[in-house]
């Protein structure tokens, strides 16, 4: 009786390039861009390491499309919430369900951009900036009289601070819990940073 190898089903490129990127994610997550090599990757995938070369040049370009993608998609949640323009408030709960949603719901996607926006907001358009976003509803809330500051930078630094914090804590496991339950606290202390009245109490 004759053996015969079974046929190797060709991958698709489409898929072989998302496969690529959801690995990096998860090993840039843990392990940080630096800790992760290109073999940890291709082993993640099931590839060889030359097969990563077809789709990306290095580790690096392939952290910076995940960065561009994740960070993008994060300024088109804040935009879609400002547009709704609520009370600076309301607006304030939304953003802070979306953050802590993120969070809990896409642990590797939040750990990524968190500590790694340093290393590529310099590259980040206006457009798809999350900072810029945010700018844009504090504007808003100043022109409207809800805001008394006019420094919209600052404004939008404090609040996305009183937030990202727990977070980061979180991150190295001195929060329990989900951060969803938490919202209404994170949301009552950046409302406090901007001198509002908080929402929740």
């Amino acid at each position: 009786m004759t053996r015969t190898t079974p046929a190797i089903k060709p991958r698709n490129g489409a898929d072989t390039r998302a496969s690529i990127e959801k690995a990096a994610l998860r090993l840039f997550a843990e392990k940080g861009v630096e800790g992760t090599t290109i073999r940890d990757i291709a082993l993640a995938v099931g590839v060889a390491d030359a097969a990563l070369y077809r789709y990306f040049a290095s580790k690096e370009e392939i952290a910076a499309e995940l960065f561009a993608t994740h960070y993008g998609a994060l300024a088109r949640s804040i935009d879609d919430i400002g547009a709704k323009a609520l009370p600076l408030a309301d607006t304030i709960a939304a953003l802070v369900d979306l953050l802590c949603s993120l969070f809990d719901d896409s642990p590797h996607v939040f750990r990524f951009v968190l500590l790694n926006q340093h290393a590529h907001l310099r590259y980040v358009r206006d457009e798809a900036n999350a900072m810029e976003s945010l700018r844009a509803i504090m504007r808003r809330a100043h022109l409207h009289g809800e805001l008394a500051s006019n420094d919209y930078d600052l404004s939008a630094a404090m609040a996305l601070g009183a937030v990202l914090q727990p977070c980061v804590f979180k991150l190295y496991g001195r929060l329990p819990g989900q951060m969803r339950d938490r919202a209404a606290e994170l949301t009552d202390a950046a409302l406090r940073v901007l001198q509002i009245k908080p929402k929740f109490s």
